[in-house]
């Protein structure tokens, strides 16, 4: 499957599991079969629009959040702005804050 429906499936699965839910639960409340949701989450089929936004209703997240910084172009070099974004995204807020301070002490101690 597609590059972007593993990452999409990926996203799913992290916020799914930030909010305690199982497949089932976050297919219940999208209206989808349990075993969808986990072919979803592995990139193996191919949602429609109507679907994603069924599940990011379910997830009470944006539609948006789950297609931001997706369509780039490939590049041979790791693009690591991204790599890092989606390391945060699975992370809980004071997480997210806990990761982002040591990003700051870092940059502080290059300028000294």
């Amino acid at each position: 499957m597609s590059s972007i429906a593993h990452t999409i499936g990926e996203r799913i699965r992290i916020y799914r599991l930030k909010r305690g839910l199982s497949q089932e639960q976050l297919a219940e409340l999208a209206g989808l079969h349990p075993t969808y949701i986990g072919q979803l989450e592995r990139g193996e089929k191919n949602a429609t629009m109507e679907t994603i936004e069924k599940v990011s209703l379910a997830l009470e997240i944006p539609l948006s959040e789950l297609f931001q910084l997706l369509g780039g172009e490939q590049k041979e070099a790791p693009n690591y702005a991204y790599l890092c974004y989606e390391l945060l995204l699975s992370k809980n807020p004071k997480e997210q804050k806990q990761m982002y301070q040591i990003l700051l002490e870092v940059e502080n101690y290059k300028s000294m």
